[in-house]
């Protein structure tokens, strides 16, 4: 099993794009997978985690991720202090960022990417809402779902205006992990 955890903020879209993976590897992937938030009465801004598991046999295990193999950051300034603690040693961590090489020294033993995805989202939606440019860096980084099952995933669930985008953004996010 593939365990997969998500750090947001209300408001960013981190459960959506936890939902759309796994959706993704179940509905046009051939997996199973399970998807859940785990927040309370939190605000907008407020420090959200949201959680993916994906195998390819059923998964009876339902409680909270305890050893990440991929960990998507999008903003960065939740990574602080014990941040590393639940994620596997080797584990990919995508931090949407500008510059991936300050957190080299502190997250030591992790494969690092790093995605200017607030900059990617201000460019095609005009808002910095990064969850769908953090989900194609994470096709690409994981191959957990093909680049084709992200970009369905979207279109079944978004509204066609608004998939349009977000497939542009996937898409393009998806092309700079695979290109870097």
């Amino acid at each position: 099993m593939k365990e997969i955890r998500w750090h947001g903020r209300g408001g960013q879209g981190g459960f959506t794009a936890s939902r759309l993976l796994g959706i993704a590897a179940s509905v046009h992937g051939g997996k199973h997978a399970l998807a859940f938030p785990s927040f309370g009465p939190e605000r907008r801004g407020a420090p959200v985690l949201a959680f993916t598991k994906i195998d390819d046999s059923k998964i009876h295990d339902r409680s909270e991720v305890q050893e990440s193999d991929y960990v998507v950051v999008m903003d960065e300034t939740l990574i602080t202090p014990g941040f590393e603690k639940g994620i596997r040693l080797g584990a990919c961590i995508l931090v949407n960022t500008e510059n991936i090489e300050k957190y080299r020294e502190t997250l030591k033993g992790f494969d690092l990417r790093g995605i200017d995805a607030t900059s990617l989202a201000m460019e095609v939606l005009g808002r910095p809402i990064t969850n769908t440019a953090m989900y194609g860096a994470l096709a690409a980084a994981s191959g957990l779902v093909s680049l084709d099952a992200a970009l369905a995933s979207i279109r079944t669930e978004m509204k066609p205006k608004l998939a349009e985008l977000n497939t542009k953004i996937v898409e393009r996010a998806f092309d700079l992990i695979i290109n870097n």
